[in-house]
């Protein structure tokens, strides 16, 4: 019995050293991990209004809009807006957007255009343009000459403060010229916010739905704008209470009609009762919660609209009336969020999207997509769009054709040097000396073969939320975002499909991007989870369990557990209300913030108090590694639990004073049971 004990405790001895050579390494890791996420930060306390008034100096030092090839496609962005350039045929627009890498959240306001036959990005620069942003909304106008833009959000570097623009541009395809619209008259014109949808209708811009952040949950909207693009104004009809019309939502689809425009789909998050689980203990009934559930919507309506009579003020807006459609034949399953549309010639051509299946409270499965659907609008019917290889010819007929297209070409060249030779004054014998690349002075870049680019059957990688546009029967797929696990990929690619022949998925880009920061936060819960994995392995003396067991029990309701391992240095209750009396009065301590429970502000300010700690515990003579990792976090809990208290008739006074303010300003989403981070926001 004695050997096989002290097998055992060797046996222990050196799983304790693997794990702590384990953590030692990881220790490394997390340094540059903190390093890289604080870097170009402000560590949360971010004044937006600071940060933006940066923004327009610095872009007020552009003299004149300036037009520049770059090297390559633009940077990776989510969230952005690509529109076929009503301008030149052979050109896409490209605008704004944001890039996360798990860490910093970085917003753009650039304009870059992709010249088609030419494989070629310009940017371009302009001293009066929209601040950076996402989730904008922009449409072209029936007169081709103009592109309008509204709101779109923007964001502290770690997203824990979030404002929403409430601003109306007009581009200048031909000039690349910004024009900030302001309205005429002060009565209306759309609050601000993001995840909405535009389109056009004669010389109307239309706008509806969205969201807007305020300061305890997310808002999604179902108002309905009207732009008048000769007369400058915003009219918000009043309709009928009694009439059908689309729930409150974002990222739907909207697409142009000769009869007005066609809505499909969309999400958001309504409320709905759920029922708590019985108390174990006592006679206490079981009670219900009110919480916001995600809702994606899968109805259809339509919006007709009518010229005022012409004998009407020339301000008076057009007649609207929503109708309700039957849900699209058809229609793809399951039913998916993110799955972003184009408008083709009387029909949406669909891509990608996802679908989420809620298993638990830790953790969400997702299905994602990548097929490519077409919805007929007048017929309300989905149909897939699988792309096939080109027909084989026939023999004998490639040689004819190329027979008669030699003889043409060669009659062509041959009056061209007729041409030539007319226009150059010289004889017709001499015509066989002209070159007419020279004489005609055609232009060489046209001539040059365009790169070959890989062509595949297969449809892109599964994404949701990508970025459609068609320019001349080609859809362009741009970007998109994928999730595994707790990482969030933004693709960094552009593919094109004719849909008309359907022969492929052509790469024009794709390039990878694997530059995600795992948070610290993520890593310490990693590391949690494998030492809960590694613990319940070990077998433990019955006193370690029971004495495991009736802590958890004491620590249920806060964020970390007291390790169960062997006696470790411990700190008397005298030296924590010392240490807690020292590091309260301190000014520099992380501050909870408006709307902010006592657990999130400890998973927002963990590092700090963690920091904290272990300060204070050196000046005691007390090696903060001697003490296990779960023990630390567990005092620092109490340390953040004891200055929220402190500051708790300070905030609510800053709540109060939030709550009436309104949604027109930065709001913090510290405190959110709506999914206002991470993966849901996403889908928003």
């Amino acid at each position: 019995m004695a050997k096989d004990k002290k097998k055992n405790t060797d046996a222990k001895k050196a799983k304790k050293a693997e794990k702590a050579a384990k953590q030692a390494s990881k220790g490394e890791k997390k340094v540059k991990n903190k390093t890289a996420k604080l870097e170009g930060s402000d560590a949360e306390d971010v004044d937006l209004d600071e940060v933006l008034e940066e923004y327009r100096r610095q872009q007020e030092q552009f003299l004149k809009i300036t037009e520049t090839v770059v090297d390559g496609p633009p940077k990776p962005r989510s969230a952005s807006t690509i529109l076929a350039s009503p301008h030149e045929s052979n050109s896409l627009l490209l605008f704004g957007g944001e890039y996360f890498n798990g860490s910093i959240a970085q917003f753009y306001n650039d304009l870059h255009i992709y010249n088609i036959n030419r494989d070629e990005w310009r940017c371009v620069t302009s001293p009066n343009a929209p601040l950076p942003r996402s989730g904008h909304a922009w449409t072209r106008a029936s007169n081709p000459n103009y592109v309008y833009l509204f709101g779109g959000e923007f964001s502290s570097p770690k997203q824990g403060t979030f404002h929403h623009y409430s601003d109306f541009w007009r581009l200048e395809p031909a000039t690349r010229e910004w024009t900030k619209i302001e309205v005429k008259g002060k009565d209306k014109s759309p609050p601000a916010r993001s995840g909405h949808r535009m389109t056009y209708w004669k010389q109307y811009i239309i706008l509806f739905g969205g969201f807007q952040d305020t300061s305890n949950q997310t808002k999604y909207l179902a108002d309905l704008w009207i732009f008048d693009t000769v007369n400058y104004v915003w009219h918000s009809p009043v309709l009928p209470p009694a009439q059908l019309k689309p729930d409150a939502r974002s990222s739907f689809t909207f697409l142009p009609s000769e009869q007005g425009a066609s809505l499909f789909g969309g999400y958001s998050r309504v409320k709905a009762t759920v029922q708590l689980k019985k108390q174990k203990k006592g006679n206490q009934p079981q009670g219900q919660k009110n919480v916001l559930i995600p809702k994606v919507h899968e109805d259809c309506f339509f919006l007709r609209m009518s010229l005022p009579p012409t004998e009407a003020n020339s301000n008076t807006p057009p007649a609207v009336r929503w109708e309700k459609r039957k849900k699209p034949a058809n229609s793809p399953a399951p039913v998916r969020a993110g799955a972003t549309m184009a408008y083709h010639k009387g029909r949406g051509i669909l891509f990608g999207g996802v679908h989420d299946v809620e298993q638990s409270e830790e953790g969400m499965d997702s299905e994602f997509f990548n097929q490519l659907f077409a919805w007929n609008i007048e017929r309300n019917r989905f149909m897939p769009l699988v792309s096939r290889k080109p027909r084989q010819q026939k023999k004998n007929a490639p040689e004819q054709r190329v027979g008669r297209r030699g003889r043409a070409q060669a009659n062509e060249e041959e009056l061209l040097r007729q041409l030539a030779a007319l226009q150059a004054g010289t004889s017709l014998e001499d015509i066989d000396d002209i070159e007419l690349d020279k004489m005609l002075g055609e232009p060489e870049d046209e001539e040059k073969p365009a790169r070959e680019m890989p062509v595949s059957m297969e449809p892109p990688h599964m994404r949701f939320n990508a970025q459609l546009t068609v320019q001349s029967d080609v859809l362009f797929i741009y970007g998109g975002t994928y999730e595994k696990g707790d990482r969030e990929f933004t693709f960094d690619d552009l593919y094109a499909i004719d849909l008309v022949k359907l022969d492929g998925y052509k790469e024009i880009f794709n390039k990878p991007v694997e530059d995600w920061i795992v948070s610290v936060d993520e890593d310490e819960d990693y590391e949690d989870e494998e030492e809960d994995e590694e613990d319940e392995d070990d077998q433990e003396e019955p006193e370690q369990q029971i004495r495991s067991e009736s802590k958890r029990k004491k620590k249920q309701d806060e964020v970390s557990e007291v390790s169960s391992e062997a006696p470790t240095p411990s700190i008397t209750s005298e030296e924590e209300e010392t240490e807690t009396a020292a590091t309260s009065v301190d000014d520099g301590l992380p501050h909870p913030r408006p709307f902010e429970s006592r657990r999130e502000f400890f998973v927002r300010t963990s590092a700090e108090w963690q920091e904290i700690l272990m300060t204070n515990l050196r000046w005691k003579n007390i090696q903060p590694e001697t003490l296990a990792i779960k023990e630390i976090k567990a005092k620092a809990f109490e340390l953040s639990e004891e200055k929220w208290w402190d500051c708790r008739e300070e905030i609510t006074a800053l709540e109060e004073e939030q709550e009436a303010a309104g949604i027109q300003e930065v709001v913090s989403l510290a405190e959110r049971g709506d999914g206002g981070a991470a993966g849901g926001a996403r889908r928003r």
